[in-house]
């Protein structure tokens, strides 16, 4: 039987190798698990990309250039949905697939955001840090039927964020460059409103789009004065979303109240970075995706899109 070498890079897998090892071998591949630290750079890819027919990766830089130094790579298959680290146009301009697994995480990254607004809005961290150090003092909270939520970005994860905070009585306002089903708006109770009438109404705006050159940054320093001053920022998309040195700058002159981020600009989140000095910051290591179930239908989605893209290519 004809081998194939195929790396597997993506954090998530990692672990869990051994799993699917004799699923691979039977069908002629072999299995390389480099150590990874959140994400391969494009100088490590180019370092052995080269040896590989196939690939399941996290959200390694698989660029032109990365592509182009890899002559027998026939599919990457990405372990979850965003395909925004791989340039698809260089993918396919040269013979290589790119296959992904659509609506992954939609459950959990919605919970996470409606985790945080809770937080928020009952102050729950805070009540709790102030007990653990010797106080007894009642933070005063708000309820959410009391505050205005906007999303931008509704597709799966902003529908999802949008259903689930429906049940909390709250305003809602969506922002989206696409259309979206009037069914799902009137079901659900849901404004479209221009983004910036979103970022001046509302209390928690949360960044649930696609990363791609319409959304690189969409919310700077501009958006951030459109703000209410007692305004959070949730995202748990993608890093890039945010121009981080502009949020930073925005909770420094309290033109914003607060914001949970559970991805950044940079990945693992530098130690220096002002992020970490906030009390009014939540952050947490790109993990909002973390379920076991859902997990364990990208580790046989991604297995079954690698063997079918290198069956494909020969």
């Amino acid at each position: 039987m004809k081998k194939w070498k195929v790396l597997i890079s993506a954090p998530y897998m990692q672990p869990v190798p051994e799993k699917y090892r004799e699923l691979l071998e039977k069908n002629g591949v072999e299995i390389v698990v480099p150590k990874v630290n959140e994400r391969l750079s494009e100088e490590e890819l180019l370092m052995f990309i080269s040896e590989f027919d196939g690939v399941i990766c996290g959200d390694d830089r698989f660029t032109e250039r990365v592509i182009l130094s890899a002559p027998r790579l026939k599919i990457i298959s990405k372990w979850g949905t965003g395909i925004d680290s791989i340039d698809k146009k260089a993918a396919e301009a040269h013979g290589v697939a790119v296959r992904n697994t659509p609506d992954a995480f939609t459950m959990p990254v919605a919970d996470t955001v409606i985790g945080y607004m809770l937080c928020f809005a009952r102050r729950l961290p805070w009540m709790d840090k102030g007990m653990k150090n010797g106080l007894w003092e009642k933070i005063p909270g708000i309820s959410l039927s009391e505050l205005t939520l906007g999303v931008i970005g509704v597709g799966n994860i902003g529908k999802a964020v949008l259903r689930r905070a429906s049940s909390f009585g709250i305003k809602l306002l969506g922002n989206d460059i696409l259309d979206v089903p009037a069914s799902f708006l009137e079901s659900v109770g849901v404004r479209m409103v221009s983004k910036d009438v979103l970022l001046k109404e509302a209390d928690i705006v949360s960044v649930n789009c696609d990363l791609n050159p319409t959304s690189y940054h969409i919310l700077g320093e501009i958006e951030f004065s459109m703000m209410k001053a007692t305004a959070i920022v949730i995202n748990t998309a993608r890093g890039p979303l945010i121009d981080e040195k502009s949020l930073v700058n925005a909770l420094r002159n309290k033109k914003i109240g607060g914001a949970a981020l559970d991805v950044f600009e940079e990945e693992p989140l530098p130690m220096e970075s002002p992020l970490r000095s906030f009390d009014n910051v939540m952050l947490a290591p790109h993990n909002s995706n973390s379920s076991p179930a859902a997990w364990e239908r990208v580790h046989e989605n991604a297995v079954k899109n690698l063997l079918e893209g290198l069956r494909k290519r020969g």
